[in-house]
């Protein structure tokens, strides 16, 4: 219990749905170029939820150590990959 209240006080300690809002506007832009490439077909962000949507699925045992290596967390689902990054990111950190 006392881990979840300090997790509450936490998000209740600075204005978090401007933060999602940051969040969306920042995925929303530099996703966005992600649509050019031919193997994407759609991209879409809701929230701080972004998913990249590719052609055909994608191969899990390649895919993700090489977004680890560059030290990016990427849910990878079938043909879908998300990114659902932690409120508390910076700019310049969701850039990468």
């Amino acid at each position: 219990c006392a881990v979840s209240l300090a997790s509450l006080q936490l998000l209740q300690s600075y204005d978090w749905k401007e933060k999602v809002k940051s969040i969306e506007k920042q995925l929303a832009t530099e996703l966005e170029p992600c649509r050019d490439s031919p193997h994407v077909e759609d991209v879409r962000v809701l929230g701080a939820i972004g998913v990249v949507e590719m052609k055909e699925p994608m191969e899990l045992k390649t895919m993700q150590p090489r977004v680890v290596e560059e030290g990016v967390w990427l849910r990878p689902f079938g043909k879908l990959l998300y990114t659902m990054p932690p409120f508390i990111i910076q700019n310049h950190e969701l850039r990468k």
